[in-house]
């Protein structure tokens, strides 16, 4: 195979790639190489370790993948696979910054007859129509003549040891049919369930955008029946699992909506539609009651503790768990700290521990200084905010933090409410 290829990223989604092309194509003369902008990111690599969990130390170390925070190690490749984040602004606008300085980076070193390959999330369009002109202009050479484009969203699920790369079903467009026949044969060789070529890069990008809108949407639903069983005194678990045993009730539960894919992506869609001049209703409903999740139980937690007696001046709250979702040390657009914040306003200074969250980060993105496991005691409320596994596996632990007769506030009905002690205040969503 007369391929040298480079992703670029090399976080959750690039470096899965990277490294299952080095296993697999490297055998057969392909080099494969990872470039990254942040140094301590490759230097960590370099030692052979994964901050993500996402590849263990072994597989990195025996994969055959150079990586460098070198732009040179971009020269010469004949195929780069594009895996940057493309996050929201503060007014929840799509930033294709990282995009931009991504094609700034590869433009300069592009070779003639090489293929780009965009694998982050965008709006359709963005891929022939924004950063195909980027990589012109900086690189001087003729889109669709000299260099090719190709779009293949990414669809890495952080955590999840079940659905792999190799296991999902890849999508995979081109801008030409000789483009198209050498993503067949590269993404063709890690992914082990086939894949699906759509008919065009916009339709690709377009799928991509609507997989997690239509999550969020789904979840926004659980949170608003959550909210409104609330108040008829009902467990929506209990109503969960009584709706469940119909076979075509979908099996989708509260709780908080974070992470860089599902409440970030809706946004790329919906504006998108705005500037076509029509105004997604569904969508930003959706987005608003996740959004608000965060606020909903910061407020639970102070009502309980009121009920309880309890002045919230005066309470000593702990939150466990900061990353955006169970067992995974990524802590982007958590919506953990939504509920530190809305304690604060009630004069809570709650403190807050994870112990797969990186406390430079947690400072550095939230202002949010981590406490050591050994001060989350004597606790007048708990929120177990994020279900790892080490939470549940001893839930004894945790309820020793608690005061007696405590108040207990399970965001993802986690825990088993059979074994909970007698006077203990306890509410899920």
């Amino acid at each position: 195979m007369n391929e040298r290829i480079a992703v670029v990223g090399l976080g959750y989604v690039g470096l899965p790639v990277a490294v299952a092309l080095a296993e697999r194509l490297g055998p057969h003369g392909v080099a494969v190489a990872g470039f990254d902008i942040a140094a301590a990111r490759v230097a960590q690599l370099v030692a052979g370790h994964d901050a993500t969990r996402e590849i263990d130390d072994a597989r990195l170390a025996s994969c055959g993948l150079t990586v460098s925070d070198d732009p040179a190690v971009l020269e010469g490749a004949s195929m780069i696979i594009v895996t940057v984040p493309t996050p929201i602004t503060e007014e929840r606008r799509p930033d294709l910054a990282p995009l931009e300085r991504a094609c700034e980076t590869i433009g300069p070193r592009l070779a003639k007859g090489a293929l780009v390959v965009f694998e982050s999330t965008v709006f359709p369009g963005v891929t022939e129509d924004i950063c195909g002109p980027w990589l012109a202009g900086h690189s001087g050479l003729t889109q669709g003549r000299d260099f090719a484009l190709g779009y293949s969203p990414e669809r890495i699920n952080p955590g999840d040891h079940v659905h792999r790369l190799e296991s999902i079903t890849k999508i995979i467009a081109a801008d030409s049919e000789a483009a198209l026949v050498r993503m067949r044969r590269i993404y063709g060789a890690i992914v082990d369930v086939g894949l699906h070529e759509a008919p065009s890069i916009k339709v690709a990008e377009a799928a991509k955008v609507i997989e997690n809108t239509q999550r969020d949407l789904n979840i926004a639903l659980m949170n608003e029946i959550a909210l409104i069983f609330d108040r008829m005194g009902l467990a929506t678990r209990d109503v969960l699992a009584a709706a469940g045993t119909k076979w075509n009730f979908l099996p989708f539960t509260p709780g908080l909506v974070g992470g860089h894919c599902i409440g970030v992506d809706p946004f790329y869609l919906t504006a998108a539609a705005e500037k076509l001049g029509y105004r997604p209703e569904v969508i930003l409903a959706g987005r608003r009651i996740n959004d608000a999740m965060g606020q909903a139980i910061a407020q639970k937690v102070v009502k309980l503790l009121i009920a309880k007696g309890v002045s919230p001046c005066t309470a000593r709250v702990g939150i466990m768990g900061l990353t955006f979702k169970q067992d995974v040390p990524d802590i982007r657009n958590s919506k953990v700290p939504d509920i530190l914040v809305e304690l604060r306003e009630y004069g809570i200074e709650a403190l807050i521990s994870d112990p797969l969250a990186d406390s430079d980060a947690a400072a550095r993105e939230y202002g949010i200084t981590l406490s050591p496991e050994g001060d989350m005691v004597d606790l007048d409320a708990l929120v177990l905010a994020v279900n790892h596994a080490e939470y549940i596996a001893d839930s004894a632990s945790l309820l020793a933090r608690l005061r007696e007769g405590g108040v207990l506030v399970d965001v993802k009905s986690a825990l088993d409410r059979e074994g909970l002690p007698d006077g203990l205040i306890y509410w899920s969503l």
